[in-house]
């Protein structure tokens, strides 16, 4: 970079300053092109959360009802993201849609669902019914979890209905297991060995030394996750192989207004049994005294949790949920397509400016930041990154067909709903809370800072996200950095009038398609 363009291309806190006191969102700005030794596709996505919760990509779908559950949630996390899923539901209805991702398809399952020997088949066809099972081979196990069998899905029938499990099970004699010594270091490594050994079998039952079953891996996802291992792109995993999901989280309210403690911890502890690799402690308001204590509440009982907590657009925001134990802080306050809190409020700061105040207490408190609304296109992502760790899509996800929303068909075409959590429908659902208001409050005092909306039905997750990681990667490549920590470093700031909006989109063209049926 010559002296002329140091001078006119600025770093962050040049930039900002220069243009104080206006705001500036992702469309006022655009990043200097700089020398680069790298190719898009060796551009490393990879971010943390927390220091114990990596992603592959610095991707969370949001929590909102008409976003993230489980089936978002699975997506994300096969596809190096994260999910957050929403709390518009029953505290224990969450706790399934968690157990879903934690349960999706990884390696050593330390806690499988088994059966016991005097249960009948009829009892089992029960419970594949009534949990929505979509197996049906399980170990069978005595009351002290001693090893008695297998009970193989080609017995599990209608017509033995009658019978009992100790009749049909394949007994223990028969079974080939595995030593837990010799899986605790390398679940899938072992899992690996023990197939190729034994050509036929496709689980691998994990004994203890009193023949108490201790685990299971089935040949399937030994496969799956060898598979991804060469990847290009690989899924999000915890420590134990299964995939990562996070939750958002309710500040459950006594009548008088106080915290609601307990219920809060055991919300939590119920999350945390299930594997849950991060908690959301949302506000629309997070700088306040309500958010700090709920943040405190949560860090001393769970101090290895990985928390998100937001929403705040200042430094002193970012500095108040940092020191109350918040891992990662969410930026944003009305930026969302479909978020009216500037509107009706009178607040709010333009995103990028948002971030780039977060940003200098971020880095002096060693905290992550999320850009939190605004996103509409993979350069905007970019754009984020060079202030943020990660970013969270609603509006962009809200179309696929792994969200929740409904769908209807308008016009010949379909669409699905997506509203905003601080919506009058999204608020009496549960999330009042998030703005200030009590659910239990009438439709007269609600006041919304949020719409109802339609999204055009679009593709899955993984295309979507590839398309937009992609984007990010050629972002990197233009500025020849390496990793998102590089991109920080290296990011260079012009502001872009009008006219050069206008310009930098198509314009004075008219548009055809170029894909072919």
């Amino acid at each position: 970079m010559t002296a002329a363009d140091a001078a006119f291309y600025l770093t962050a806190d040049a930039f900002f300053k220069a243009n104080q006191p206006a705001a500036l969102t992702y469309d006022d700005v655009s990043l200097a092109t700089l020398y680069s030794e790298i190719l898009p596709r060796e551009a490393d996505t990879a971010t943390s959360l927390s220091e114990s919760l990596r992603l592959p990509i610095p991707i969370i779908s949001s929590d909102m009802d008409t976003v993230t559950e489980s089936r978002m949630a699975i997506a994300m996390a096969l596809n190096g993201g994260l999910g957050l899923i929403h709390y518009n539901m029953p505290p224990k209805e969450q706790v399934k849609e968690v157990a879903r991702v934690k349960r999706h398809i990884h390696g050593l399952i330390q806690d499988p669902i088994t059966v016991a020997p005097t249960d009948t088949i009829s009892d089992v066809l029960a419970m594949i019914e009534e949990r929505k099972f979509t197996f049906s081979t399980f170990p069978v196990v005595t009351a002290d979890r001693q090893l008695a069998g297998l009970l193989s899905s080609s017995v599990v029938k209608d017509r033995y209905r009658a019978k009992t499990v100790a009749e049909v099970m394949t007994p223990r004699a028969a079974l080939v297991t595995e030593a837990e010594e010799r899986v605790a270091q390398d679940p899938i490594a072992a899992a690996d060995a023990f197939f190729n050994a034994h050509i036929g079998i496709n689980k691998m039952l994990v004994v203890n030394a009193r023949d108490q079953l201790r685990g299971l891996v089935t040949s399937s996802d030994v496969e799956k996750i060898t598979s991804e291992a060469k990847a290009r792109r690989k899924p999000a995993r915890d420590a134990q192989f299964r995939l990562v999901v996070g939750a958002a989280v309710s500040p459950h309210r006594k009548p008088d207004g106080s915290l609601d403690r307990d219920a809060i911890l055991e919300h939590i502890g119920n999350l945390a049994a299930e594997g849950i690799d991060a908690v959301a402690l949302s506000s629309a308001h997070a700088h306040t005294v309500s958010l700090g204590e709920l943040v405190r509440l949560v860090r001393n009982a769970f101090p290895e949790l990985a928390i998100i907590a937001g929403n705040v657009t200042s430094g002193a925001g970012v500095e108040f949920l940092a020191r109350a134990g918040a891992s990662s802080i969410k930026i944003g306050q009305g930026p969302g397509s479909i978020c009216t809190t500037r509107i009706v409020a009178g607040v709010g700061i333009p995103q990028l400016t948002a971030l780039h105040l977060a940003a200098q207490s971020a880095r002096k408190l060693g905290v992550r930041l999320i850009a939190d609304g605004g996103i509409t296109k993979s350069g905007d992502i970019v754009k984020a990154l060079t202030l943020a760790d990660a970013i969270i899509l609603g509006g962009l996800l809200a179309g696929c067909r792994e969200a929740p929303g409904e769908i209807m068909e308008i016009g010949g075409k379909l669409y699905k709903s997506y509203r905003g959590m601080g919506s009058l429908a999204a608020m009496k659902s549960g999330s009042a809370a998030r703005y200030g208001h009590d659910k239990a409050d009438t439709v007269r005092k609600l006041t919304a800072e949020g719409i109802e909306a339609l999204k055009e039905v679009s593709g899955s997750v993984d295309d979507t996200l590839a398309t937009l990681i992609g984007g990010v990667q050629s972002g990197m490549g233009y500025l020849g950095a390496a990793t998102l920590e590089q991109l920080r470093a290296r990011a260079r700031y012009v502001r872009v009038s009008p006219a050069g909006q206008k310009e930098a989109a198509p314009h004075d063209v008219v548009e055809v398609s170029t894909r072919s049926n």
